[in-house]
């Protein structure tokens, strides 16, 4: 080996054997986090600091590889670093107040991960002092609300978001962040809802601020007064009321189409639960991706009653495209700003189901989201949303208030209550399988109960394939006897039985005031008579297991008796059509036949009058949903966490933005 060569490879090790040099912002960090004041030998320590490039992945690192004992000894300077953050926020150069949001991100994550077993005092105590919190928590919320609502940067704008998303969701559980209670004094609803009504800022961060303030929503809502619960259950978002459907509509079609309108919460929501869905549809993306919206749309939902009728307005000046050989009918709608929007949310006329028709109307996009939804719900995250969307079907299904019915109008157009009983029915018929879905199959009965007991109450007659459903119901009845015993072992199937017998004891008493015509009547009981085999059935195995000492010997004995009735038609019609064609020598009675038996015999049959069919327990969050919904929030905020992990570091797009401001 030559001289030259012997010294290149000396020089290459000695090289390779020195440490990379520390960033300065790098150096800094580590005086933070000695025992002096930084700022003592150096009064412009921290103005130098918030004009580094911010170091998140040390910072953070830093945070939680100190141990508790050294990490208390920089406990003032940890105060002091965040004190000067939020001072930083009401600067004027950019660059600083974006390290300094991105540096207020690191100190959250890192202590928290530091202190995942700490009490939430020791975290605010750790970050700015016990005695000090109230007030630089209330700066702080301040400075976001101004930078939030000021005329500067979007991508600040973005940063704010991104911060206070992260603010939430440091803890798993986000009712354990004491941290937020600031955030609950504080209020940022109405800089949130400005971000809305913007139409730059809602197309940017629409998603981040939806997320936010339905997080936002779930925090202690069960445990004491939240004030953005009491906010959102108040708005009365007119201008969004009149926009919604058009921003869906256009939200869907023309993406890249600067948007006109103005704006808010509602409006928002409805475009982005359009985007999402339909891009679930077609792209097939990631059910767990949507919870966050599906829990947005649920709050909307279950305390705003005002959003309901957004849900079924669809915009008159939007031209619904067709082609030449599928002539698509015409919705009657009314001119906004003339007459109110109808509050019959679910009998309003609405274009048909047809999943290949682009609608403007949010609730037939919901419809056809749910659907697809729940044509799988092996995987836990499409099981929940399926849950979730059977919850937002009930609560819109309770508050659906009558108007006198418009005139009749020459058009082939179907009422939403079709397109969502449509949706029961596929659902019933779709998932008797051995690994039975019986709270979903549970929601469902129940939703298809709520709407009859609308249409009888309001006395509304309902133009339905009503054969279809009483198929699908009596099918389901099928299913069950066919599978006793293994579903047994799991479910209380007598509980399940006894809505589905009482749906027809429904159309029995009170078929008269909502099915279409007398026909429908006579349908009713040439079905009930032609599948008599299924409720006998039923019957033997209601009484077989009452007549035993058992733990369903209660609750089968409850199906016996709402038998009644249908055993009574099945015992009074049987023996007349078996007359019937003896007489004229039939052996098969056509359905012609078998109706004029049952039209000519109605006077004869006895039936006992039950009481409290038309009564339904109200939807409630609490106790029932409270274990699944703290679930969905867990999961939905772990998701979010990782998310703004990944994109709020975005710090060299946003210093060439500000760099050239600044």
């Amino acid at each position: 080996m030559s001289q030259v060569e012997k010294k290149a490879g000396l020089l290459r090790r000695t090289s390779s054997s020195k440490k990379p040099l520390k960033e300065k912002v790098v150096l800094m960090y580590d005086e933070i986090f000695a025992k002096e004041d930084p700022a003592k030998n150096n009064p412009r320590f921290w103005d130098e600091l918030f004009l580094m490039k911010v170091n998140l992945e040390y910072l953070e690192t830093k945070l939680e590889c100190l141990d508790g004992d050294e990490l208390m000894k920089t406990k003032d300077n940890v105060n002091s670093l965040f004190h000067h953050c939020v001072q930083t926020l009401a600067e004027e150069h950019q660059i600083k107040v974006v390290n300094a949001l991105q540096t207020l991100c690191a100190l959250f994550r890192g202590v928290h991960q530091k202190n995942k077993s700490a009490s939430g005092f020791d975290i605010i105590n750790m970050l700015m002092g016990f005695d000090k919190a109230e007030h630089r928590m209330k700066d702080l919320m301040e400075s976001l609300d101004s930078l939030l609502c000021g005329e500067g940067s979007e991508s600040l704008k973005a940063l704010c978001l991104k911060l206070l998303l992260c603010l939430v969701t440091v803890t798993d559980n986000i009712s354990q962040n004491t941290i937020l209670e600031y955030v609950m004094i504080n209020s940022i609803f109405e800089a949130v809802l400005q971000i809305l009504s913007d139409v730059s800022s809602r197309g940017r961060h629409g998603y981040d601020a939806v997320v936010l303030l339905a997080l936002l929503v779930n925090y202690r809502k069960y445990e004491s007064v939240n004030p953005y619960i009491v906010k959102l259950s108040i708005l009365d978002d007119e201008p969004t009321l009149d926009v919604s459907a058009d921003l869906s509509y256009r939200f869907l079609q023309y993406k890249d189409k600067e948007e006109e309108n103005q704006g808010g919460f509602f409006s928002t929501l409805t475009s982005m639960v359009g985007s999402m869905f339909i891009a679930d549809a077609e792209e097939k993306l990631s059910v767990q991706t949507n919870e966050a919206i599906l829990l947005a749309l649920y709050e909307a939902v279950h305390l705003n009653r005002n959003f309901i009728t957004v849900l079924a307005q669809s915009h008159p000046e939007i031209d619904i495209p067709t082609t030449p050989t599928t002539p698509v009918p015409t919705t009657p709608t009314t001119p906004l700003g003339t007459t109110p929007p109808s509050t019959d949310v679910m009998n309003s006329s609405e274009l048909p189901l047809d999943p290949n028709l682009q609608t403007s109307n949010l609730l037939i996009t919901f419809l056809k989201y749910s659907s697809i939804v729940m044509q799988d719900t092996k995987d836990e995250h499409r099981l929940n949303s399926a849950r979730l969307c059977l919850i937002i079907l009930t609560c819109i299904a309770e508050p659906m208030r009558h108007r006198k019915k418009a005139a009749e109008k020459n058009v082939p157009s179907r009422p939403l209550v079709c397109a969502v009983l449509d949706l029961m029915v596929e659902f019933v018929v779709t998932h008797m399988m051995k690994d039975f879905p019986m709270d979903l199959y549970m929601r469902c009965v129940q939703v298809i109960h709520k709407l009859i007991c609308y249409q009888k109450k309001c006395r509304i007659r309902l133009h339905y394939t009503w054969r279809e459903l009483w198929s699908a119901l009596i099918n389901l009845l099928k299913f069950l006897l066919s599978n006793e015993t293994v579903l047994l072992a799991k479910h209380n199937i007598f509980h399940l039985a006894l809505l589905v017998v009482n749906l027809f004891n429904m159309f029995i008493t009170y078929g008269d005031t909502f099915l279409p015509t007398s026909n429908s009547y006579d349908e009713l009981y040439y079905e009930i008579v032609r599948m008599h085999q299924v409720f006998d059935n039923l019957y033997c195995m209601v009484l077989r297991v009452s007549t035993n000492a058992g733990q369903w010997k209660e609750p089968a004995s409850k199906v016996t008796h709402s038998l009644v009735n249908v055993r009574a038609i099945i015992n009074h019609f049987n023996p007349k059509i078996e007359s019937y064609a003896a007489v004229n020598h039939i052996s098969q009675l056509s359905e012609d036949q078998v109706l004029e038996v049952v039209r000519s015999n109605y006077d004869t049959l006895t039936l006992k009058l039950q009481d409290g069919l038309d009564q339904y327990e109200r939807y409630s969050e609490q106790p029932k949903e409270a274990a699944f919904f703290k679930d969905l929030v867990r999961s939905i905020s772990l998701n979010v966490r990782k998310n703004v992990s990944l994109n709020t570091l975005s710090q060299d797009i946003l210093l060439k933005e500000f760099s050239t401001i600044s």
